[in-house]
């Protein structure tokens, strides 16, 4: 989920938090062997001349009638215009670029006009405006007042085999709505098990059943195909209430039922789906962590590898030009001056990498900028912006990238404070870089770690090289793992390449720190830490 933009400043707002669920029917079929694998990309427009991208469902494999299980979560001001864009791909690659991905179709809107409908409906366009087929886009809108989430551990027993002797089963549950079942959860996918153990997982209330303990839920099991035939296994209706009795002693248990099989004799079921633990929490909003005391502890990397040029000419990407910037330079500001915000000493730790540091010479993938080891924090953007240009006529351009040490360095801080147990600090480090990854493995081991701690990295790729490497590590579709094949607890990495913003510095900031207040509200609520001062908060239960 990711935040909407800010507003235009000058003016009091007054906003809303509401919830975008997107579905789409009938895609045009781009793939010779199989049907499409959609994917869809928010986009909003709040300068009047640039999109930047908000955000992306997952990518659901063989599929012309996707329900994405990701919502958007955006900030709806009534007083202004809030243009939004949902374009549609057929996802080809690994690649984070979607231009090199089929387009299915767009839409543009105002989030006034879905908010106004709350369930829109409406046919999807090529760029040269004609219809997309006859494949339509439906966007369903609901306002936030209900922070509660509902735990899951789940599991299920002696479910019926779809494929010779085993299933690939997973868990889709639905909320009844004025217009019918609507998708609020996908689980993962348990590969060969009748008696699969889902990973934990969480439903908010507001999309599993409006809030009411008492209303109707269903949930569907299906055996998992690659073709995105998914064959249906059974199912079952409930309660959220009725969830909540089970306990680790004493699941509550639901027969899950196949509809065709209802009319053979002796049938019973095609299997048992157990809710071990279902706790409904409060969840504390990114505004309850900020307001309640928590601080950004805010770290800018720089790339001083040689592959950036000599600084002293103009092709350099470290050269500053006569208005006194460059890409780094802009990058710094952009992200800076939105972060500083949160930060209540604005001092700031600035590091560099890849280059032969003085006295000694020695190649140093994590100096301090202003060559202080003991105090490498500079006062404000204003300070870093001067260490930089101080700094980088003493260095001499080297290499390799590696990204690893400043990310365990980070990390260092970051679990001391989460050994505090509360929601006090969270740590950002912007990494600018200009090419491709010495460490690639290092870096992963890294970031995995680093994903158990309150900690986010953004990338800002400058110059035109290759980024695939950096789209890979801003794992948006599955979550990233280590060689060793450790898991990352969650995604903390958000790139994006310079160069698609145009010196655009305002979008620039927009879309990298999109999810950022999510990463910091669902990293702590996951802790069950609460803010630091809450006392002006209501009771979660």
């Amino acid at each position: 989920m990711a935040a909407g933009g800010p507003p235009r400043p000058g003016a009091t707002h007054f906003a809303t938090k509401v919830e975008l669920s997107i579905s789409c029917e009938n895609l045009m079929d781009m793939d010779v062997f199989s049907k499409s694998d959609p994917l869809c990309a928010l986009y909003i427009n709040t300068s009047g001349s640039h999109w930047y991208e908000l955000g992306r469902t997952e990518m659901i494999l063989n599929c012309l009638n996707p329900k994405f299980a990701k919502k958007f979560v955006l900030d709806y001001y009534f007083e202004m215009v809030q243009r939004l864009k949902f374009c549609v791909y057929d996802i080809d690659n690994d690649t984070y670029d979607l231009s090199d991905d089929d387009f299915l179709g767009e839409i543009e809107c105002t989030l006034g006009q879905i908010v106004s409908n709350r369930h829109m409906t409406r046919p999807l366009l090529l760029e040269n405006k004609k219809p997309a087929g006859r494949g339509t886009i439906t966007i369903c809108a609901e306002e936030i007042t209900d922070t509660r989430v509902a735990n899951f551990e789940v599991s299920a027993s002696r479910l019926d085999t779809k494929f010779l002797w085993w299933s690939d089963p997973f868990l889709e549950f639905f909320k009844l709505t004025e217009t019918g079942w609507q998708l609020a959860h996908r689980t993962e996918v348990v590969y060969n098990n009748l008696n699969p153990i889902w990973r934990p997982f969480r439903i908010s209330l507001r999309a599993l059943c409006g809030g009411d303990v008492e209303k109707p839920v269903k949930v569907d099991c299906y055996d998992h195909r690659v073709n995105g035939s998914h064959a249906l296994i059974g199912s079952f209706r409930t309660t959220l209430a009725e969830m909540q009795t089970g306990t680790h002693i004493c699941p509550a248990e639901f027969e899950c039922v196949s509809p065709k099989k209802l009319r053979k004799r002796n049938y019973k079921n095609s299997g048992i789906i157990a809710v071990k633990s279902c706790q409904v929490v409060r969840e504390y909003t990114f505004l309850d962590y900020i307001m309640g005391g928590c601080q950004f502890n805010f770290t800018i990397a720089i790339d001083f590898t040689g592959s950036n040029g000599d600084p002293k000419s103009p092709q350099s990407l470290h050269y500053i030009n006569p208005e006194g910037y460059n890409e780094y330079l802009t990058a710094i500001w952009a992200v800076g001056n939105v972060i500083q915000d949160y930060d209540s000493n604005k001092r700031f730790p600035v590091f560099g990498f890849g280059a032969q540091v003085p006295p000694l010479w020695h190649v140093s993938h994590e100096f301090p900028v202003n060559f202080d080891p003991a105090n490498p924090f500079c006062e404000g953007i204003e300070g870093v912006v001067r260490a930089y240009q101080e700094c980088l006529p003493q260095l001499k351009l080297w290499g390799p990238t590696n990204f690893s040490p400043i990310i365990n360095h980070v990390a260092c801080f970051a679990r001391q404070a989460l050994r505090q147990n509360v929601a006090s600090q969270y740590f950002v480090l912007l990494i600018i870089t200009d090419g491709v990854i010495t460490d690639m493995d290092h870096t992963r081991t890294a970031i995995v770690e680093a994903s158990r701690l309150p900690m986010s990295i953004i990338i800002v790729g400058v110059g035109g090289a290759d980024f695939s490497e950096m789209e890979f590590l801003d794992s948006d579709d599955k979550l990233l793992s280590s060689p060793r094949g450790d898991v990352a607890a969650r995604d903390i990495v958000q790139f994006v390449p310079f160069r698609d913003f145009k010196g655009n510095s305002v979008a620039l900031a927009q879309s990298v720190l999109a999810e950022l207040p999510d990463q910091v509200s669902s990293f702590f609520n996951s802790y069950k830490l609460k803010p630091p001062n809450v006392y002006n908060f209501p009771d979660p239960s």
